[in-house]
C-alpha cells in the first residue's frame, strides 16, 4: 500500500504493554485477587495486591511497583541465589506455613469485617453534589504538583473500591451492575470527596498517577450535544418547535422557543439531568476508554441580556461529570465549544450564522470575553482538587481559521499562553494542557506555532463525510482511514507534538437525521442546498435505520472503526450517545453513537483490538523533553512582535462571511473593570448527614483582575451579527491588563 501508518516505538522499560491482548481464560475463573464479583473493597489493601490483565505478562505489568519489582515481587536487587540453596528443604516449608498463616490472617478478616459484613457486596454512592452560580471571591493558592488540600491522592482506610459485578447504588436511588472486565475499578472516599485513585483499565494509569504520552494512548469519546446541545445529537428537544413559523435550528433559537413554551427553559435541564448519567461514565470505562471529552458553552459560566441562553445550569453537571469521571478513573479533556459572537457559525457556536470573533465590528470585545471565560475555567480546573481529573482544557473548538485569519488567531493564542501560564506556571505538572483545534488547515502548517509554547496540544477532527461523496461499498472503503489519516497524524506527532484526534465518527456518508442541520438536506442524496457533487444510491433510509443492517454491514463498521482508531492512535469519538427521534422513538444518525454500537455489534467491545490494523510501520520517535514541558522555553521579543496583542488588522473576508477589512485599533473594546464570576465549587453531603468542608474555591491563583465588561454607558452594536454594521463612536476600555509571562515578565496589553 502507499500509506504511511501510523506506530509508536516500544514502550519504556518496565511498562505495562497495554497494546497485548490478554489469552482467554477458563470458564468461571476471573483474573482477579481471587474474591467475589460482587464484593467491594474497603480498604486500601485491596489495591496492594497484585493484578494483571494478561497472565503471561512479566512482572513489569503489574498494577503496583515499588524500588523496581511489582507489588508481591521481590524489588530489584533483593538477595537471592546461592544463599538460599544451603538452606534445609524443612526449614522453607515450616516459614511457608508460617507466613501462609499471616497472609490469611491479614486478609481474609479485615475484608470481612471492613467489606463483605458492612457493605453487604454494595458500592453505594456516598456523595450528592450541587452546584450552580457564582461563589464569591476567595483565593485558593497552592499548586497541583503533589495532590489536593484535601488529600485526593492520600490513603484512607474509608475509601470504597469497587470492581466488575459491584451493583452501584445512585444519588437518586436507582442501581446498576458495574461491568469492566478490563481490570478497572471505581474509587470513593466517603470522608474525601476528591480521592483520585480510581482506574478506568488495567493499561490505563489511576488519576493520581501522572498521564505520560510517550507511554499511554488516549482512547476517548465526546458527550456531545449534553450540556451544549446539537439538533440531530438530541433531536427530539428540536423537533418539538419543528413545525413553527421559524423552526430552532440551534439553542439561541431552542432557548427563544422554550422561553415561550409553558415548560419553559427548564426542558433544557431536564436534559442535562436524564441524556447522561454515572451509569454512562461507568459503561465507558467499561467499554476499555480512558478520557472523555466534555463539550460546553460560555454560558455555563455568564450571559449578557440579550442572550436567551440559560446561564450557569450547564455547570451544576459540568461538576458532576467531574465527580463522576473521578469515580470511574476517567481523565476529563474539558473543551469549550462556544464562543461569543461564534467563532465559526455554526449551530453548536450556540447561533448559526456569521463569525463574530475576531471578525467583524465586534470581534475584539468578543475575544476578550472569550478571554474572561478561558480564565475562569483555567483558574477552576488548575485547583489541585481538578488538576488530576480535568488535565486538558480544550480553548476554543473549531474556529474557522481561513475566515479569521491565521496571524489574527495566532496573536490570540499567544495572548491566551501568556494568560493561561500566569496561572498555572510553566513546565510539566503545572496547569492543563493547552489544546488548540488545527482551524480546518493541514497539521503541517501548525508545526512552527509559537516556538517556546509549553504544552500546547493539538486537535484535529477527522471526518470523511462533509465533502465529497465516496460511492463505493463500505467493504472497499476499510482501509480509507488508514490512508487518509495515518501519516499526517505520524508527521504531526514528530514535528508538532501530542496531536489527537478530538472528534471523530463512523459516518461514511452524511445521512442521519438534522446531521447537517435542521431543514438541510444531505450531500448523498444530492439535497444539500449548494452542493453539486457525486451522490450516493438508495437513499439514507437503510443508513439511519440500524435495526435492518445485516452481520456483513456491521462486521464492516466495525473493521472501520478499528482501522481509524489505530490511525489516529490518540482520540474521541464523537459521540457517546445519539438520542431518539421525537417521530419514530429511534436513534436516526447510528453511525454516530458509540454507544449505540457497542449495544449492537458495531463497534469493538476492546478498542485495543485496533492496534496494528493500518501496518504499524513506522513509529513516531518520543516526544521531546521539551514537548511535554520538561524543559521551560520562553516566547522571543521577535515572536512577540509579529504577533501582537490584540492584531493590527482584521482581513477582509468573501461568501458567507463576508465583509471588509478592520482597522483594529477603531473597534469597540471592553474594560477590564468587571467583577469576576468565579465559578462554583460543589456541595458534597457525606454519608453521616454533614457537608464537607474544603479550602478550594473555584480560583487558584492570587490574581483577582476584574475581568473585562462593556463599558458604562456604550452602545455597542449586537455582538452576534457585527460584520458589516457601522463602528460606533468610541466605546474604547481605558488602561491595560497586566499578565504575568514567562519567568514573572509583566507583559502590558493595551485595551
Amino acid at each position: 500500500m502507499s500509506y504511511d501508518p501510523v506506530a509508536r516505538g516500544p514502550s519504556p522499560a518496565g511498562a505495562a504493554n497495554d497494546e497485548v491482548l490478554a489469552p482467554p481464560q477458563a470458564p468461571g475463573i476471573r483474573d482477579s485477587i481471587g474474591t467475589p464479583s460482587n464484593v467491594s473493597y474497603q480498604s486500601e489493601q485491596a489495591i496492594n495486591i497484585p493484578y494483571r490483565d494478561d497472565p503471561q505478562a512479566t512482572a513489569s505489568g503489574l498494577l503496583n511497583e515499588k524500588d523496581g519489582g511489582a507489588a508481591g515481587y521481590p524489588p530489584a536487587g533483593s538477595p537471592s541465589g546461592e544463599q538460599g540453596k544451603k538452606r534445609k528443604p524443612l526449614f522453607w516449608i515450616l516459614v511457608g506455613i508460617a507466613i501462609l498463616a499471616i497472609i490469611v490472617l491479614a486478609v481474609i478478616l479485615p475484608v470481612y469485617f471492613k467489606v463483605i459484613k458492612p457493605n453487604n457486596a454494595s458500592a453505594e454512592s456516598q456523595s450528592s453534589t450541587s452546584g450552580g452560580g457564582s461563589n464569591g471571591g476567595g483565593s485558593g493558592g497552592g499548586n497541583n504538583n503533589g495532590g489536593g488540600s484535601n488529600g485526593n491522592n492520600g490513603n484512607s482506610d474509608s475509601v470504597v473500591f469497587g470492581s466488575d459485578g459491584t451493583t452501584v447504588t445512585t444519588e437518586d436511588g436507582s442501581t446498576f451492575v458495574y461491568k469492566n472486565s478490563f481490570g478497572g475499578y471505581f474509587a470513593v472516599d466517603p470522608n474525601n470527596p476528591f480521592y483520585d485513585g480510581a482506574r478506568a483499565q488495567s493499561w490505563s494509569p489511576p488519576l493520581n498517577e501522572t498521564w505520560d504520552y510517550n507511554k499511554y494512548t488516549i482512547r476517548g469519546v465526546n458527550l456531545g450535544g449534553w450540556l451544549n446541545t446539537e439538533p440531530f445529537i438530541s433531536p427530539a428537544l428540536f423537533q418539538k418547535y419543528a413545525q413553527t413559523s421559524s423552526p430552532a435550528i440551534d439553542e439561541w433559537g431552542l432557548s427563544e422557543h422554550m422561553a415561550q413554551d409553558p415548560e419553559g427553559l427548564k426542558q433544557l435541564e431536564d436534559h442535562y439531568r436524564t441524556f447522561i448519567t454515572e451509569e454512562d461514565f461507568a459503561m465507558i470505562a467499561g467499554a476499555g476508554l480512558n478520557w472523555i471529552r466534555l463539550p460546553i458553552p460560555y454560558w455555563c459560566i455568564e450571559k449578557f441580556e440579550n442572550e436567551p441562553f440559560l446561564e450557569g445550569v450547564c455547570w451544576k453537571y459540568a461538576l458532576k461529570a467531574f465527580d463522576w469521571a473521578r469515580k470511574y478513573g476517567l481523565r476529563v479533556n474539558l473543551d469549550l465549544h462556544a464562543i461569543p459572537g461564534s467563532q465559526n457559525g455554526y449551530n453548536h457556536s450556540g447561533k448559526k450564522g456569521t463569525i463574530n470573533f475576531l471578525h467583524g465590528v465586534m470581534g475584539v470585545a468578543n475575544a476578550q470575553r472569550a478571554l474572561n471565560h478561558i480564565r475562569i475555567l483555567t483558574e477552576f480546573i488548575t485547583q489541585p482538587e481538578y488538576a488530576n481529573v480535568v488535565p486538558m482544557f480544550g480553548v476554543i473548538n473549531e474556529a474557522r481559521t481561513n475566515d479569521i485569519g491565521k496571524d489574527q488567531i495566532t496573536s490570540f493564542y499567544l495572548h491566551m499562553h501568556d494568560m493561561i501560564r500566569s496561572i498555572t506556571g510553566y513546565g510539566a505538572g503545572k496547569g492543563p494542557w493547552i489544546a488548540i483545534h488545527d482551524g480546518f488547515q493541514n497539521l503541517r502548517t501548525w508545526e512552527d506555532f509559537l516556538p517556546g509554547r509549553d504544552r500546547v496540544s493539538m486537535d484535529t477532527h477527522t471526518y470523511l463525510c462533509f465533502t465529497s461523496v465516496d460511492t463505493r461499498p463500505l467493504e472497499q472503503q476499510l482501509t480509507k482511514p488508514c490512508t487518509a489519516w495515518a501519516k499526517e497524524q505520524n508527521t504531526s506527532w514528530t514535528n508538532f507534538g501530542v496531536t489527537s484526534s478530538g472528534e471523530w465518527s463512523l459516518a461514511i456518508n452524511d445521512c442521519g437525521l438534522y446531521l447537517n442541520g435542521v431543514g438541510s438536506g444531505t450531500r448523498w442524496e444530492g439535497t444539500l442546498e449548494g452542493y453539486t457533487g457525486t451522490t450516493g444510491s438508495g437513499g439514507c433510509g437503510t443508513w439511519n435505520d440500524y435495526e435492518s443492517w445485516d452481520q456483513s454491514r456491521k462486521d464492516g463498521l466495525k473493521q472501520f472503526a478499528l482501522a481509524s482508531m489505530d490511525a489516529l492512535q490518540n482520540w474521541f469519538f464523537w459521540t457517546w450517545k445519539i438520542g431518539p427521534s421525537l417521530e419514530s422513538g429511534k436513534v436516526e444518525a447510528p453511525l454516530w453513537s458509540y454507544r449505540l454500537g457497542l449495544e449492537n455489534g458495531w463497534m469493538p467491545t476492546d478498542p485495543r483490538q485496533s492496534v496494528g490494523v493500518c501496518g504499524g510501520a513506522n513509529p513516531a520517535p518520543p516526544l521531546t523533553p521539551a514537548m511535554v514541558g520538561e524543559e521551560t522555553q520562553q516566547f522571543t521579543d521577535a515572536l512577540r512582535q509579529q504577533f501582537p496583542w490584540p492584531p493590527l488588522e482584521f482581513p477582509a473576508s468573501t461568501g458567507q462571511q463576508e465583509g471588509p477589512s478592520r482597522v483594529v485599533s477603531e473597534l469597540p473594546t471592553y474594560t477590564p473593570t468587571g467583577t469576576i464570576p468565579i465559578l462554583a465549587m460543589p456541595t458534597h453531603t457525606m454519608a453521616n448527614g454533614k457537608v464537607f468542608e474544603s479550602n478550594a474555591d473555584g480560583w487558584f491563583s492570587e490574581d483577582k483582575t476584574p475581568v473585562y465588561v462593556p463599558v458604562q454607558g456604550c452602545t455597542y452594536p449586537n455582538q452576534w451579527d457585527a460584520l458589516n454594521v457601522d463602528v460606533p463612536p468610541t466605546c474604547t476600555g481605558s488602561g491595560s491588563r497586566r499578565v504575568r509571562g514567562v519567568k514573572g515578565v509583566l507583559l502590558e496589553t493595551q485595551n
